[in-house]
């Protein structure tokens, strides 16, 4: 079977994370990572590409993707596979012999961060490291030299200097070799360096604290906003990796739910670090509530095959006999086993991780082709066309009590959501909270577009609010002259559960009745849920644009104290906007419930 680029790319996560590509015998051919998924995966199908990596894309017959928090923690994952897969494409690692190193020497006045593979240490220097690759040193060796101006060059070639380099004037070095930095001040921005390199990026961060309002209160500012930009930097660099705890033996299970398909990811945590995630599909118990199902899928993995029980087992939702799973794990492993959904901490953060696992994979398999043509054949037969519907369009309106109204279009076709012609409407002119009037507003600027031949005329055109919002429809197709396209409205039932929603088809006195089973249903049901999702993000989007102009000044709990530090910490307001919610939240005086203020404030 010939695998599908197009259809896979449709529906990957732009997020970071590690991709498995396999082949027809579900081996894995190449273990990679990216900082952006859908970006790097994207690479591999279009362009030139060199001969082996050609035969590589050929020999494809399915890809696997784990979605992570950073890119740092998508390389540990990404090593851990390569080491425990062996990759044919992965370029192994030979022995800890030939591990490079950051080399520091002891016989200059002005020593360079040097590169080496070392097979045996000479005594003449420091040795940084081993790093798992080449890469890797490089990369540390380059982020140092932009913050502390650490020379690269050869002993020769700086030795022989009578004007400074490039790396001067692109402010990657403090030319050492004409004298304009003393060798005190070099020693001091190595030592930094090799700091940093030792993990102690938060002493250096600290020591160039105090040097910056020192700097300041000396009214030297030029040598304060230097000191700034390297505090900025430095706090980038200091991102923690939220899943390499240093402790902490878990499996996390997470189940997501989509109409007409499940989804079940479960993320092996080890000695505090991410090992990988596994995806299962359950084919069957899509009428079980959800505690039911996670309670069988734990208890198979388990007790179905060995496995080696760690010491917590988290879910995504509580278990329905979680003590007794717990005390049957225990007799299994001979020690006592906690299992449980309520947690804190970096456990909640691998929880989330793992629910983001499971909607990523879930999104895939409903991106499946096969699965998408026979969901519009049923509805074909469903609504007794002659021909299968080709497009899809379906309209929601989002706000919070009236304000920032927001209307989506979201389409569907054979492919798939075509997202390139979703759209969002911005209401304007209406009383607050009239939906009615809302729906009319979007509706008829998008109606009047199809009718003048400007945009694609839907199949078939799908409101979410019931009969009202039929009925409004039903007007609005009267009034500009529309006969050729279907309508079909979806009322959610009274208790709001998938599956139990009112259908009405073309008027509201003409019910459609679908089994809740049915594949037509379930594609109704996702291209409602898609544009309920999509008017959300608009209407967000759109009330919170004024706070992405906030200034400290304007956010609660943010007095005078509180702003200096945030701004000693960062460096500057630039360093806090940039800063994520764990970061504020290490701030002296910001606690998490703060920090979440915070970041709302300034980024929406």
């Amino acid at each position: 079977m010939t695998f599908d680029s197009k259809q896979f790319l449709s529906s990957v996560s732009s997020s970071p994370g590690v991709y498995r590509m396999l082949d027809e015998q579900s081996n894995t051919l190449y273990v990679g990572k990216a900082k952006r998924l859908k970006a790097r995966l994207a690479s591999y199908f279009r362009g030139q590409l060199n001969t082996k990596t050609q035969a590589m894309v050929g020999r494809i017959a399915d890809v696997q993707v784990t979605v992570t928090r950073t890119e740092t923690e998508a390389l540990l994952l990404e090593q851990t596979l390569i080491k425990q897969l062996r990759p044919p494409y992965n370029i192994l690692l030979r022995d800890d012999k030939s591990y490079p190193f950051v080399f520091v020497t002891d016989r200059h006045p002005y020593p360079a961060l040097e590169y080496k593979r070392a097979r045996q240490r000479s005594n003449d220097g420091r040795y940084l490291g081993p790093y798992p690759s080449s890469g890797a040193v490089r990369e540390s060796l380059a982020l140092m030299q932009k913050i502390f101006h650490i020379r690269n060059c050869e002993d020769s070639v700086f030795a022989h200097r009578s004007r400074p380099c490039l790396q001067y004037q692109i402010q990657r070095c403090s030319a050492p070799c004409v004298d304009y930095i003393s060798a005190e001040d070099y020693r001091r921005d190595l030592e930094h360096a090799v700091m940093c390199l030792e993990g102690k990026s938060e002493s250096v961060t600290q020591e160039l604290m105090k040097a910056m309002e020192a700097a300041s209160q000396a009214l030297n500012f030029e040598e304060a906003a230097r000191l700034r930009d390297q505090v900025q930097q430095l706090r980038q660099l200091q991102q923690r990796q939220f899943v390499d705890t240093g402790g902490g033996d878990a499996d996390i299970f997470a189940l997501a739910q989509r109409p007409g398909a499940l989804g079940v990811s479960v993320l092996s945590v080890r000695d505090g670090r991410l090992l990988g995630a596994r995806h299962h599909t359950p084919k069957n118990g899509l009428d079980l509530p959800l505690e039911t199902l996670l309670t069988e899928v734990v208890s198979q993995y388990y007790f179905g095959q060995p496995h080696n029980v760690p010491s917590e087992v988290i879910t995504s939702h509580p278990l329905d006999d979680s003590e007794l799973i717990a005390e049957a794990l225990t007799q299994q492993a001979g020690k006592r086993i906690r299992v449980t959904s309520q947690v804190r901490g970096h456990r909640a953060q691998w929880q989330q991780l793992a629910i983001t696992n499971a909607e990523q994979q879930l999104a895939s398999q409903l991106a499946n082709q096969t699965q998408l043509t026979q969901r519009f054949t049923a509805l074909q037969k469903a609504l007794g066309l002659e021909d299968t519907p080709q497009r899809l369009e379906c309209f929601d309106i989002s706000h919070s009590h009236g304000e920032a109204t927001v209307a989506s279009c979201v389409v569907f076709d054979h492919q798939g959501p075509r997202k390139s012609d979703y759209r969002h409407f911005r209401i304007e002119g209406v009383a607050a909270g009239d939906d009615y009037a809302a729906m009319q507003q979007a509706l008829t600027r998008r109606l009047k577009r199809v009718k003048n031949g400007e945009a694609v005329a839907p199949d078939i055109l799908i409101v979410d609010g019931g009969k009202g919002q039929l009925n409004m429809a039903r007007e609005v197709f009267k009034e500009l002259d529309i006969t050729n396209i279907i309508l079909l409205g979806v009322a959610k039932g009274t208790t709001r559960k998938a599956g139990l929603e009112s259908l009405f088809l073309e008027t509201a006195d003409n019910p459609l009745n679908l089994d809740p089973a049915s594949p037509a249903l379930h594609l109704i049901q996702h291209i409602r849920d898609e544009s309920h999702r999509f008017a959300i993000a608009g209407h967000r989007a759109q009330r919170d644009k004024a706070r992405r102009t906030s200034t400290l000044q304007d956010i609660p709990g943010i007095g005078p104290k509180r702003r200096r530090e945030l701004l000693r910490f960062f460096g500057g307001l630039q360093g806090v906007q940039k800063a994520s919610r764990d970061e504020l939240a290490r701030v002296p005086g910001i606690n998490a419930s703060l920090a979440e203020s915070i970041y709302r404030a300034l980024n929406g």
